[in-house]
């Protein structure tokens, strides 16, 4: 019997889809679940159009696999990741490949590369983005760690992964240790923060302007055909469109108002501050998941604090209008803000990475993928040292244009009491980085005066205390 050239070891949906489009592109895959029945009833359902081996012990799993095997984990991140590794390698040869598919943190990945690479097995820490859908018809996928691995890789990997309008592949080697796995969660930050943009625009739109979810479907629709072009953008006009079958309500206007997190937004802001890095937009998405989870809290205080009325005096179509322009300024903002902590972090870890190849990575199959990455690639094809994005004439030009825009959305939503927490981080962003002396020099002289901590001057060179 011919041996597997790949496994997946974990079937939940995101496993089980993989394992569907690896098979589905020749390579005979051997499965393996914990729960033997999963194994089971997938092979059962799906072994008539694809080529897949069911196994049921680590052991029967590598005897049908060719060397060097090549298994894929799609297991819940954390503990369940290392439990995988240490019960499977007993079995292994020197050489053979584990893969990390799952949103693992960054740090994990890079203690594992090092443990297994002593043990002299090949580790890729490889993240995968497109949801269900894209990991059965095309995700994109960004690998980190062992270099030969990779090549090893290589072919299944192009072979499975998203295919851009100009026909490349959505997968790139990016960066030694965890580089993939750091990159898929500076991903995850900036489509955190997308969507809270998005969403606060939904409310300005929804309550301060009255549009209903059919006129919000639509609206959606249009800027999906302008420079706004994304998935994220598409899904939403998709959403408002959709109504309950039970109430004929649309659908959005039934669902809790709390948005929850696993965790992947919060790593990107914590570890932009370990680095020193400003993801003020990505930052504010974290918050304002947070408080949305006070549902019981801020129902309580909506009958207690008075704010003013939630209406708009102006010309509806302006605003609207304006939104538009605002939203993506924002959106080009907190990509900005992505790459800009990428571009950090690749100096302190070493990672060497390839900001072109990242925006490539990201043109399609992953949640983030929307037109102005072909400009992102562009722009750092030109410069691949761009400290900032804004230091491009392109991006700088595009969020300065629309500046005006921005704080004529901002200043009435907050006239309207709609908090755009969002929408705000942005524009404060974009003002700190433009402006050439912050307030920060009266910080320091108060850090001197209570704690004696010194300041540096203009003037001089050296460091200086005040009796003050």
């Amino acid at each position: 019997m011919k041996k597997a050239e790949f496994a997946v070891v974990g079937l939940g949906v995101m496993g089980q889809n993989l394992a569907r489009n690896i098979a589905s592109k020749g390579y005979p895959v051997a499965v393996y679940n914990r729960t033997a029945s999963v194994t089971q009833d997938f092979v059962a359902n799906f072994s008539d159009d694809y080529h897949l081996i069911d196994t049921y012990t680590y052991p029967e799993l590598i005897e049908k696999l060719e060397k060097p095997r090549r298994i894929l984990i799609m297991v819940k991140a954390g503990l369940p990741v290392d439990a995988v590794i240490s019960d499977i390698k007993a079995f292994l040869d020197p050489g053979d490949i584990l893969i990390d598919g799952g949103n693992s943190f960054f740090e994990d990945t890079e203690r594992r590369t090092i443990e297994l690479e002593r043990e002299s097995f090949l580790f890729i820490g490889a993240g995968v983005s497109g949801g269900e859908e894209g990991a059965l018809h095309g995700p994109s996928i960004m690998p980190g760690g062992s270099q030969a691995a990779w090549r090893s890789l290589q072919e299944v990997f192009t072979a499975i992964a998203a295919k851009a309008k100009d026909g490349k592949p959505c997968v790139d080697y990016i960066g030694p240790r965890g580089a993939g796995h750091y990159v898929k969660m500076v991903h995850n930050g900036i489509e955190y923060a997308i969507m809270q943009l998005i969403a606060e625009v939904y409310d300005v739109l929804n309550r301060g302007l009255g549009l209903s979810a059919e006129e919000l479907g639509h609206l959606f629709e249009e800027w999906n055909a302008s420079e706004l072009a994304s998935y994220l953008i598409e899904i939403t006009s998709k959403i408002f469109k959709k109504r309950d079958p039970e109430s004929g309500e649309p659908l959005v206007n039934l669902i809790l108002d709390e948005a929850q997190q696993k965790g992947t937004g919060k790593w990107t802001s914590q570890n932009a501050f370990d680095l020193g890095a400003p993801t003020h937009t990505i930052n504010a998405a974290v918050t304002s998941r947070i408080i949305s989870g006070m549902k019981s809290q801020r129902t309580t205080a909506q009958t207690l604090i008075q704010g003013p009325a939630t209406s708009f005096s102006g010309e509806s179509g302006v605003l609207i209008s304006a939104i538009k322009h605002a939203l993506f300024a924002s959106i080009l903002l907190a990509y900005t803000q992505g790459f800009g902590l990428m571009h950090i972090a690749s100096d302190e870890y070493g990672y060497n990475l390839d900001m072109q190849t990242i925006a490539k990575v990201w043109r399609a199959g992953c949640i983030i993928r929307a037109d102005l990455l072909d400009d992102i690639m562009q722009a750092y094809q030109l410069n691949s040292g761009l400290d900032n994005l804004l230091l491009n004439d392109y991006f700088r030009e595009s969020v300065t244009r629309r500046q005006g825009a921005l704080r004529y959305v901002l200043a009435n939503a907050i006239k309207m009491g709609i908090p755009v927490y969002g929408l705000s981080s942005a524009l404060a962003y974009f003002d700190a980085y433009r402006t050439g002396r912050l307030p920060a020099n009266l910080i320091q002289a108060q850090r001197d005066y209570f704690g004696a901590h010194t300041y540096r001057r203009l003037d001089k060179e050296g460091s200086f205390h005040t009796d003050w």
